[in-house]
């Protein structure tokens, strides 16, 4: 009788480190989305004069309105990339997996628009699918360069907001596809040089925002908080490698790796806040 013998199964190759400046950099953009909440949660709007804003509301836009919501974009579309990896690991249709993750994400965006109007959840998911998806059969340099157009177009043409979403998205996947995210810890110098070019700029449009009346300035803040967004990035990943860094990773890590959790609990907060204020 003939023997009959079975070739090993290959063993799947083992899932990377976790990247933990990914974790710090999300948890800094959860705690800036909060701030971004606030005129809203507070109510706030105008000043003390009619038609005059709240110098509050109005330091808030100057400082985080248009700042954070693009770098969640970003680490989004690095996220997207990530979970590819992964998932061609685990499964040999590594995009249907992402599709049914990308679906629970816009029903649960769709339930959470119930209680916070303007949520983002669906919007990611919308566009993770018409964009992010299809862009995983590109390659990686024309990727990167839809996403530059969309993200200039973005603020050109449409003052920002969720157009945005789709060419920082893009940005995203690129970088990831580029290693870029697992070599911060050893580009420190790149980081200081990119930042002393960038916060000039950054200060310029923000003070080109703060000397423009607002209802004309949509595109200029578009722009300004995608430079302002980038500085604040890279100045904290620099913090990161200072003795301020242990205090800040301890902080911010753990917010990054829950930030899905942490921004619907920070919604049903406000929901349950604003019924006890009701009469």
């Amino acid at each position: 009788m003939q023997q009959i013998t079975y070739a090993p199964q290959p063993t799947p190759s083992p899932a990377p480190p976790r990247i933990r400046v990914l974790d710090a950099l999300r948890g800094f953009a959860f705690c800036g989305i909060l701030l971004v909440n606030i005129p809203q949660i507070t109510e706030m709007a105008f000043g003390p004069r009619p038609g005059e804003l709240h110098p509050v509301r109005h330091f808030l836009d100057l400082a985080v309105q248009e700042r954070f919501f693009p770098l969640f974009s970003f680490l989004f579309g690095i996220s997207f990339a990530l979970f590819l990896d992964g998932a061609a690991r685990r499964s040999d249709r590594p995009r249907l997996l992402l599709v049914r993750r990308l679906v629970a994400l816009g029903l649960l965006g769709a339930a959470h628009q119930l209680l916070h109007l303007g949520e983002a959840l669906r919007p990611y998911a919308v566009f993770g699918l018409v964009a992010l998806l299809p862009a995983t059969w590109l390659p990686t340099p024309l990727v990167l360069v839809a996403g530059t157009g969309l993200t200039l177009a973005s603020v050109t043409l449409a003052a920002g907001g969720l157009a945005t979403i789709p060419g920082l998205f893009l940005l995203g996947l690129g970088v990831a596809r580029m290693g870029i995210p697992g070599a911060l810890d050893h580009r420190t110098g790149r980081l200081a040089a990119a930042l002393a070019v960038i916060a000039p700029a950054a200060a310029a449009a923000v003070w080109w925002q703060y000397a423009t009346d607002p209802t004309d300035a949509t595109r200029i803040a578009a722009g300004a908080g995608l430079l302002a967004a980038l500085a604040y990035a890279i100045t904290l990943l620099l913090l990161l490698r200072t003795p301020l860094g242990t205090a800040l990773s301890a902080v911010l890590e753990p917010l990054g790796r829950m930030a899905l959790t942490n921004y619907l609990t920070a919604t049903v907060h406000h929901v349950c806040q604003q019924r006890r204020r009701k009469p």
